[in-house]
C-alpha cells in the first residue's frame, strides 16, 4: 500500500507535460511488452507449424486393387479407401454442393472467413467449448492434411495459418481438387470416387445430382448422417444440401424436387464384397516382401491376377453348400452310432468324434499356362486363414497313383500289361522295406509272419484294399480305373520307390517324398495345389507349368512393374503322358469317378481315399482345365460314415462346380500327339481282340511298337 501511494503523490507533483510524457513512456514500454509476449506466444504455437511446401509433394494414403483376369476389382489393400481424381473427372454438381454446404464464399475469400470465425468464437465462448466451426475449405484442408483432429485454441490458430499461406500458393482450383479427394465419408473411404464406388457402386463421373448432395450431406458427421445407419437423417441432410445450392443459384426448383425425389442406398456396394478371400491373401504373401508393407497397402498399385470371379463364385457357394450338406448328414451318422454303441462307462472310453466342422479345398488351373483361375482354401476365412489349397500338408491317397503309372510306363509297361493285385508282405530289415517271398495269399502271409508277432524289432507291413478283396491278374488299365492299392505297391515294387518319387518331383510336387512301398498308397504329405499342378502336367501332353496368381502390376501412374511370364518344364513325353491320361479318362467313365461323366465332355481324373479315411480327393481334367478339391477334418479325424469315399463325397460336388465353370466352354476332347496308334484290346487279358471274341472290348492307346502282338483266344 506504501508504494502505490508513494506512486501517486510522485505523479500529483508532476506538471501537466510531464505527466503526459511519462504516460506515452509507460504505454510505449508496455506495448512493447504486450507485442514481445504475444510474439512468444505465436512463436510458442507456430514454431512446429508444418511447411506447406509439402503440399507439392503430398501423396495421400491410396488404395491399391486387385482385378481378376475380366479386370473386375477382387479386392483392395488399403490403409485408408481412397482414389485421386482431377477436378475435370468430379462432377460439377459434386463441387457446387460442397461449396453451397460448406463454404459459400470460397472464391471470395483469401483463406480465412472473420465473419465466421467471430461467429465460432462468440458460440465458443457463450457455450464454454474449445474453438470449432467458421472454417473454409482451406482451413479445412490444411487440418486435413497437417494437423492433429484436435479441438484447441493453437490448432485453430495453426490451421488458419496454414490457409493463408495455402492460399498464397495455391489456386481455387488446386484447394478444392485436394479437399474433394481428401475429405473423409465414413466407412473407411476417403475422397468422392471412393465414397460414390462405396455408397452408389459407381464411377463418380456417373453420380447424380441427389448422389451429389447426399454425399455432401455426410462430411460434418459420416457416422452418424450414413444412410446405412440412418436413412431418415441422411435424407433431411440431403434436402438440406439441395436447399443451399438452390439458393446459391446452382440449381432451379425443378431440378431440386427431382434430386429430393431419388431413392437412397441401403446397403453397401457388393464392389465391396468379399470374394476369394483365401486367393486375396496368397497374392498379398507374394507382393508384400517384394514391395514393402508402404507400397502395397498404400501406393496406389493395380494387382491384376489370373483369377477368374466367374468360376470363382459358383465354386465358393457350391462347396460351402455341400459340405454343410455333409456335416449335417455326419452329426446324425455320430448320433446314431452312439445311441447303437454301449456305453462309455461299460466300454471305458468315450465314442471319439471330432468338435470343428467339415474343411474343403478348391482349385482350378489353366492347364496350359499354370495360371490359377479359382482358390478356395476353406470355408470362412474370418474364421480360419489357413490356406489349405496352399499350405495343408495331407496324404493324397489314391490321387497319388497316376505317379507310380507313368512310373510304370516309364519302365515299359502299357495299359494292356498284366498286373497282380494279390496279397502280399513286407519286412523291414533295418534299412529298407523288403518283400516277403513267397508271400501270395493269406495263409501265406500269416504262415510267414507268426513268428514274429510280438517282436518289436521286427516290423511288419500288410496292405490290403478297401474292400477287403483282391482282383488278382488284372490290366494295368484296369488297376487304376478301379484304384487297387495291391496293384499300385506291385508297380511300386517293381520300377522302385525312388523312380515314383522322381515322377511325383517331375510332375510338380514340391514337398518332400518318401521313397517306400507305401508311397503307391499316397502316404507322403502334399498340398492340393501341388497335385491338381502335377495332374496339370499330364494333361499338358509332359510340360509342367508351374501355378501362378499375378498377371501384371502397376503402379498409381500406370507404369508395368512386374508381367507374369509362365514357367515351363518339359518332364515327360507327349506320348506317354497322353496314354497315362487316356486311361485317367476310364477312371471317369467306368471307374472310381463315374459321377463326373454327369458333364458329358471328355474328363480324366483320379478319385483319392487317404489312410482312415481322413482325406478325400478327386482332381479332374479337360484339355483346358485342371480342377482339385479336397475336403476332411483339420484336427485328421477320419470322416465318420463308413460308404463316404473320395468317389461318393467329393466328385459330386467338384461335378457340380465344374458344370456351372464348363456351361459355356466347348467340348473338346485331349489331342492325340505323333506316335500313338490305337488297338482293340481285350480288358480283362489286355490282348488283341478279334470279332466274335472277348466280349469286354476296349479301344486303347499306345505309344506306338509297344501295343500287344498276342491275339485273344476266349469268349469272355
Amino acid at each position: 500500500m506504501g508504494f502505490i501511494r508513494g506512486f501517486f503523490e510522485y505523479l500529483d507533483g508532476l506538471s501537466a507535460r510531464e505527466l503526459l510524457t511519462k504516460v506515452v513512456y509507460l504505454a510505449g514500454a508496455a506495448s512493447v511488452v504486450v507485442i514481445i509476449a504475444a510474439s512468444v506466444v505465436m512463436h510458442g504455437i507456430l514454431y512446429d507449424i508444418p511447411s506447406i511446401d509439402k503440399l507439392d509433394e503430398y501423396t495421400p494414403s491410396l488404395t491399391t486393387y486387385v482385378y481378376d483376369i475380366n479386370n473386375q476389382v477382387i479386392a483392395e489393400f488399403s490403409v485408408e479407401k481412397r482414389a485421386i481424381l482431377p477436378l475435370a473427372k468430379i462432377p460439377v454438381d459434386m463441387q457446387n454442393a460442397v461449396i453451397a454446404m460448406e463454404d459459400q464464399n470460397f472464391f471470395r475469400h483469401w483463406g480465412i472467413s472473420p465473419r465466421g470465425i467471430a461467429r465460432a468464437l462468440l458460440r465458443d465462448i457463450l457455450h464454454r467449448r474449445s474453438a470449432q466451426g467458421g472454417s473454409t475449405l482451406t482451413q479445412q484442408l490444411s487440418k486435413l492434411i497437417f494437423l492433429k483432429p484436435e479441438k484447441t485454441i493453437t490448432r485453430k490458430v495453426k490451421e488458419m495459418v496454414l490457409a493463408l499461406q495455402i492460399e498464397r500458393n495455391f489456386s481455387k482450383s488446386e484447394i478444392l481438387t485436394l479437399y474433394l479427394n481428401q475429405i473423409y465419408f465414413g466407412n473407411g473411404v476417403y475422397g468422392v470416387q471412393s465414397a460414390s464406388k462405396l455408397y452408389f457402386g459407381k464411377d463418380v463421373s456417373e453420380m447424380t445430382l441427389g448422389e451429389c448432395a447426399l454425399l455432401t450431406g455426410l462430411i460434418p458427421s459420416p457416422e452418424r448422417y450414413s444412410p446405412f445407419n440412418n436413412m431418415e437423417k441422411a435424407r433431411q441432410r440431403r434436402r438440406l444440401v439441395l436447399q443451399r445450392m438452390k439458393a446459391e443459384n446452382f440449381i432451379t426448383a425443378k431440378e431440386e424436387e427431382a434430386a429430393a425425389a431419388e431413392a437412397i442406398p441401403t446397403e453397401k456396394s457388393t464392389l465391396f464384397a468379399s470374394h476369394a478371400a483365401y486367393f486375396v491373401e496368397y497374392v498379398r504373401q507374394i507382393l508384400e516382401p517384394r514391395y514393402g508393407v508402404a507400397q502395397l497397402w498404400k501406393g496406389g498399385m493395380k494387382i491384376y491376377t489370373t483369377l477368374d470371379l466367374a468360376m470363382q463364385i459358383p465354386a465358393e457357394d457350391i462347396m460351402e453348400k455341400n459340405l454343410a450338406k455333409y456335416d449335417q448328414d455326419a452329426a446324425k451318422s455320430r448320433e446314431a452310432e452312439e445311441k447303437n454303441a454301449p456305453k462309455a462307462e461299460d466300454k471305458g472310453a468315450e465314442v471319439e468324434k471330432s468338435s470343428i466342422t467339415l474343411q474343403g479345398g478348391f482349385v482350378i488351373l489353366d492347364t496350359k499356362t499354370g495360371a490359377i483361375k479359382a482358390m478356395i482354401g476353406g470355408r470362412n476365412y474370418r474364421e480360419s486363414k489357413f490356406n489349405r489349397v496352399t499350405q495343408a500338408a495331407r496324404q493324397a491317397g489314391s490321387t497319388f497313383k497316376p505317379m507310380v503309372w507313368m512310373a510304370g510306363l516309364l519302365n515299359g509297361y502299357t495299359p494292356a500289361s498284366i498286373i497282380e493285385d494279390s496279397p502280399m508282405a513286407y519286412y523291414y530289415d533295418g534299412k529298407d522295406w523288403r518283400l516277403l517271398e513267397g508271400a501270395t495269399d493269406q495263409y501265406a502271409i500269416d504262415a510267414a509272419i507268426q513268428p514274429f508277432v510280438g517282436n518289436k524289432d521286427f516290423k511288419i507291413w500288410v496292405p490290403n484294399d478297401f474292400d477287403g478283396k483282391t482282383q488278382g491278374r488284372i490290366t494295368m488299365r484296369r488297376g487304376l480305373e478301379l484304384s487297387r492299392n495291391l496293384a499300385s505297391i506291385f508297380l511300386v515294387t517293381h520300377v522302385g520307390p525312388t523312380q515314383v518319387v522322381e515322377v511325383g518331383h517331375r510332375a510338380g510336387i514340391k514337398r518332400n517324398l518318401e521313397a517306400v512301398p507305401s508311397i503307391g498308397l499316397g502316404t507322403s504329405l502334399v498340398s492340393p495345389l501341388e497335385m491338381t499342378s502335377s495332374f496339370s502336367t499330364f494333361a499338358n501332353g509332359g510340360i509342367h507349368a508351374s501355378p501362378f496368381g499375378v498377371l501384371k502390376v502397376t503402379d498409381n501412374q500406370g507404369r508395368v512393374l512386374e508381367e507374369a511370364v509362365p514357367e515351363e518344364t518339359e518332364s515327360f513325353s507327349p506320348q506317354l503322358s497322353y496314354v497315362l491320361v487316356n486311361m485317367m479318362k476310364g477312371v471317369v467313365q467306368r471307374g472310381t469317378g463315374v459321377y463326373a461323366s454327369k458333364l458329358k465332355r471328355p474328363i480324366a481324373g483320379k478319385t483319392g481315399t487317404s489312410q482312415d479315411s481322413r482325406d478325400m480327393w478327386f482332381i479332374g481334367m479337360t484339355p483346358d482345365l485342371t480342377a482339385g478339391a479336397w475336403m476332411g477334418y483339420d484336427d485328421f479325424m477320419s470322416l465318420p460314415m463308413k460308404d463316404w469315399t473320395g468317389g461318393g463325397t467329393v466328385v459330386p460336388w467338384w461335378t457340380e462346380i465344374m458344370e456351372a465353370v464348363l456351361k459355356d466352354q466347348p467340348v473338346r476332347d485331349f489331342p492325340v500327339p505323333e506316335g500313338i496308334v490305337f488297338v482293340t484290346v481285350d480288358q480283362e487279358t489286355g490282348k488283341l481282340a478279334l470279332p466274335g471274341t472277348c466280349k469286354k472290348k476296349i479301344l486303347e492307346a499306345f505309344v506306338a511298337g509297344t501295343e500287344p502282338k498276342e491275339f485273344c483266344d476266349a469268349v469272355h
